[in-house]
């Protein structure tokens, strides 16, 4: 379970603005290589480009991870948005495992959606905003915030396709088994990128196979533009960039924001 231990620390609050914000302004005098702090509540949530975040106090998993991860350069920070957007899904997954009836627009399929969103079918279960302080030519600390929709029964916002855990499940779940099956996997994941050199291959490799709409001619708006059109997914570069390749077989290369999925 989640112990801390001199290489990792585990910080609980009742409630801040954001765990984010909290791990921003924390400076302890001996840092862990890894801390995870978790939240009951949050009175300012964050999602990607400012977005709010809706989270019921003490329904979901609200926390966030403070790394420093000096082995990578910031060239292949995506690998981090790789490794937990896995960890995530794969820790859901072994919670529906065997579920037979799923809602309606939620077949038993949890994938990743470009760069980091954990989608259950067209439906999103979990959100990741992670943020790099620089140091020199090396990042010096890398926050990455967390939302997964545990017991959560129903969603009030205008958010356009929230799920829970009990909403697919129709029954709470231990939210302390959902994160520690999360951290769990993370913690391996980052273990492998820093001491294996082939972790980042088998993690990417791994990553392109979990993405939603992974195969086929799917709809997608580009920021440019008003209309749509069709592409597959051909790749998503180390620097997270996504490439689509159209139906005359061009390829497409966008940013985060720069391009959005049609449904």
């Amino acid at each position: 379970m989640l112990d801390s231990s001199p290489s990792f620390r585990y910080i609980e609050l009742d409630e801040t603005a954001s765990t984010n914000s909290f791990l921003a302004d924390y400076r302890p005098l001996q840092p862990a290589e890894l801390t995870l702090v978790s939240a009951e509540y949050q009175t300012a949530g964050r999602g990607q480009t400012g977005n709010s975040w809706e989270s019921a106090a003490g329904q979901n998993l609200l926390f966030s991870l403070l790394l420093h991860p000096s082995f990578l350069p910031p060239t292949r920070l995506f690998l981090l948005s790789e490794a937990i957007a896995l960890s995530i899904r794969d820790a859901l997954g072994s919670f529906l495992d065997g579920q037979k009836s799923l809602p309606e627009g939620c077949p038993d399929a949890i994938s990743v959606k470009w760069p980091n969103d954990i989608y259950v079918g067209d439906r999103k279960i979990g959100g990741i905003l992670i943020e790099n302080e620089l140091s020199g030519s090396r990042i010096g600390r890398c926050i990455i915030g967390c939302g997964v929709n545990i017991n959560q029964p129903e969603f009030h916002s205008d958010a356009p396709n929230p799920v829970s855990l009990r909403q697919l499940l129709g029954r709470d779940t231990p939210r302390p088994l959902v994160l520690d099956a999360i951290i769990t996997r993370f913690r391996r994941h980052y273990a492998a990128l820093e001491a294996q050199a082939d972790a980042a291959a088998t993690l990417h490799a791994s990553y392109l196979a979990a993405l939603y709409r992974r195969t086929g001619m799917h709809p997608y708006r580009d920021a440019s533009s008003s209309t749509p059109f069709l592409a597959e997914i051909a790749d998503v570069e180390t620097s997270g960039h996504l490439v689509l390749r159209d139906e005359q077989g061009c390829l497409r290369r966008y940013a985060f924001k720069e391009v959005a999925f049609v449904h």
